[in-house]
């Protein structure tokens, strides 16, 4: 296991400029959260592609911005919307072959506009996954409040009907919110998950960063080892967590101790 960090932890810095501050405070594993088309476009995937292969760093998940609205996006009734979302998609999975990435983080349906059942989902899922594998890239459910990704059925239904092209991704936080114990969730993952999201929590916060709070992360990594899983983990926070970018560094050094 590697521990990395999102882009998107400074947002609303450009992606660019947040690269670039994250590899000088001395990460070299990250996650890119691209935050519009034009950071898409090849001049700047080339220089961030020259960026990281001059720190030999490297970017092993990417985040789109499209994140809030694929329920309306890829997973309504509307098909030739949906079509054209996967359009739309595929200069992601563009983006992150270009960058060397080889997942692709996506919200999925909220439970406020869910349209599709389970199978009409799945059939979605899997037609985008498709699309994303013709670039080596695998896009991966991540488990999302509010979202029906956040319901342990509903991930135990896409594992049934999509194994083995099923892929998770644990975000921590987001379990928290959902009021399920991430570790909980973590098994109901199992040999599936692929990537992670970390961040701390206390009574009523549950967005820091790590070593902030009181997460138990000796029994999530521990949970994390017993299950055999060898992907990174990417810290992931929103720039009101912390005043300095120095305390991101620092909670890198952090979760190092348990990997």
């Amino acid at each position: 296991m590697r521990i990395g960090v999102s882009t998107g932890c400074l947002y609303p810095q450009t992606t660019m400029d947040s690269l670039e501050a994250l590899i000088s405070e001395g990460f070299d594993v990250f996650e890119i959260f691209f935050n519009t088309i034009s950071e898409m476009e090849r001049d700047q995937l080339d220089r961030m592609k020259n960026l990281l292969d001059r720190n030999n760093a490297s970017v092993v998940s990417i985040h789109p911005f499209s994140s809030a609205f694929e329920s309306f996006l890829l997973f309504s009734q509307y098909e030739n919307r949906y079509w054209d979302g996967l359009r739309m998609y595929e200069a992601y999975f563009r983006a992150a072959a270009a960058l060397g990435a080889r997942m692709l983080v996506i919200h999925g349906m909220k439970d406020q506009f869910a349209v599709l059942d389970i199978n009409e989902y799945c059939e979605r899922f899997d037609e985008l996954f498709c699309s994303g594998m013709n670039w080596g890239v695998a896009a991966l459910q991540e488990n999302v409040d509010c979202h029906c990704s956040n319901q342990p059925e509903f991930l135990l239904g896409m594992t049934r009907k999509l194994s083995p092209r099923a892929g998770f991704v644990l975000d921590v936080k987001q379990s928290l919110r959902g009021g399920i114990d991430p570790c909980d969730m973590l098994h109901i993952m199992g040999s599936r998950l692929r990537h992670i999201h970390i961040s701390d929590s206390t009574d009523g916060k549950n967005c820091l960063l790590p070593g902030k709070g009181s997460f138990d992360y000796e029994r999530f990594f521990r949970e994390l080892k017993k299950c055999g899983y060898d992907g990174d983990v990417i810290i992931e926070v929103y720039g009101t967590s912390y005043s300095d970018i120095g305390e991101i560094s620092k909670a890198g050094d952090f979760l190092r101790k348990f990997v």
